[in-house]
């Protein structure tokens, strides 16, 4: 029994069908599923009853039949309704694009937090759904298993008792953004700048990351390589430190319970001083990408960075033909956020932490600080995190010039708080 990759729509937000069947077909093999046909079914009017047209569901089911399929995947939302009928009347399996990804969500996460967020996810998700209907990838790559296992295929599992779950979730997903808010507060007192990458799924920042930092953490050329937030410390040409961040990469028409779900490993981002969104420069729905990129952000809070310009890093720059290298090249010298690279070769990662480290000198200013002469730590710290320009001591204070980030200020705040 196979599954098999369906797209149901004509058109999203200037995607060609090709690329979104493409994209979908990936989703499916991220976790390790059979394709053995992906079609595109024309999608004029969409059915309350089952999305498709009658003659669409009835050409599709001979297919099923003639292959023997036993899991369809449809490029769209479906309802429960729909869903269920779809089941009946192909005889098969079926899930939507949001049951999809959760399941890669479910497989890929390693950390005790990312596995909080994508039962969440999926409860919140199932809770009009059949429950067994979570138990049909389980029997063929033994996968997440939050919701029973292969042995529970007749497991039912009432409204109520799923509420139960959802509110212990929230209640435990708390305390850990508890503790990831206390972390971050330690790094406060930690001197270090924070620089998060950003960017669609399978664009290269795990590999860009590793290249950087030289780590090793996973990197593959499938969608959801990485769904944990990994941190590095990374030092700068100029000799100064920041902590580099990986993230969990976007994809288009992410369920919005999903982005809820990971709201507090995005937290991450919110924090970060400086964000590089990483791009594929050789994905022909590139710019595509690029907006659903950029609309996650805004829905996390952060339209300022983005109106005022992200660090772009055009990845895969060894993959283009001489053509479109020259335009990336060129857009680059007119727009100086802009960094053409290969997170694989190497070339073009110096310009991208020459541009991190430009733009962390840009967003000094010149601030008065009063030091007492007894607190001889935050003296040392000042010298070393800023550019000291004028001091004048007395008995009991230094009184400094100094240019400093707004970041750093802020950690200087915190550190006077203290004492």
């Amino acid at each position: 029994m196979h599954p098999v990759a369906k797209l149901a729509r004509d058109h999203t937000r200037g995607r060609s069908v090709e690329a979104r069947l493409e994209e979908a077909v990936g989703l499916a093999r991220a976790i390790r599923l059979d394709v053995v046909r992906a079609e595109i079914a024309h999608l004029h009017r969409p059915r309350p009853s089952s999305l498709l047209g009658s003659g669409t569901v009835q050409n599709l089911g001979g297919l099923i039949g003639e292959h023997d399929i036993g899991l369809v995947v449809m490029d769209a939302a479906l309802s429960p309704v729909q869903q269920r009928n779809l089941e009946r009347e192909w005889q098969a399996k079926v899930i939507d694009r949001t049951g999809l990804i959760l399941e890669i969500f479910g497989a890929r996460a390693r950390t005790h937090e990312g596995r909080l967020q994508v039962e969440l996810a999926a409860l919140t998700y199932q809770r009009s759904r059949l429950v067994r209907s979570w138990t049909h990838l389980e029997r063929q790559r033994g996968g997440f298993g939050f919701l029973g296992g292969p042995g529970e295929s007749q497991l039912e599992i009432d409204r109520r008792l799923i509420g139960e779950r959802i509110a212990q979730l929230k209640h435990e997903l708390d305390a850990t953004r508890r503790t990831r808010a206390l972390h971050r507060e330690a790094r406060r007192r930690v001197p270090y700048p924070i620089v998060a990458l950003v960017g669609y799924t399978n664009a290269g920042k795990s590999t860009l990351f590793n290249r950087l930092t030289r780590s090793c953490v996973v990197a593959g050329d499938m969608l959801f390589a990485t769904l944990d937030p990994t941190m590095r410390r990374l030092v700068l040409p100029s000799g100064r430190q920041v902590i580099l961040s990986d993230t969990v990469g976007f994809i288009s028409e992410l369920p919005t319970h999903l982005v809820a779900a990971f709201r507090a490993t995005l937290e991450e981002v919110t924090e970060a001083d400086i964000i590089v969104h990483v791009r594929d420069a050789h994905h022909p729905d590139s710019e595509a990408q690029c907006d659903d990129v950029l609309n996650v952000l805004v829905e996390l809070g952060l339209e300022e960075p983005v109106e005022e310009g992200l660090i772009e890093a055009m990845n895969k720059i060894d993959l283009v033909d001489l053509a479109t290298r020259a335009t990336h090249e060129n857009h680059g010298l007119h727009n100086s956020q802009s960094v053409a690279l290969s997170a694989v070769t190497g070339e073009g990662c110096r310009t991208l932490l020459d541009l991190i480290d430009r733009r962390l000198a840009a967003d000094r200013h010149v601030v008065r600080l009063d030091i007492p002469l007894t607190d001889g730590k935050t003296l040392a710290w000042v010298y070393h995190r800023g550019e000291v320009i004028g001091r004048r001591d007395d008995e009991e204070a230094a009184h400094l010039s100094v240019r400093l980030s707004e970041a750093d200020l802020a950690r200087l705040r915190h550190r006077q708080r203290l004492h």
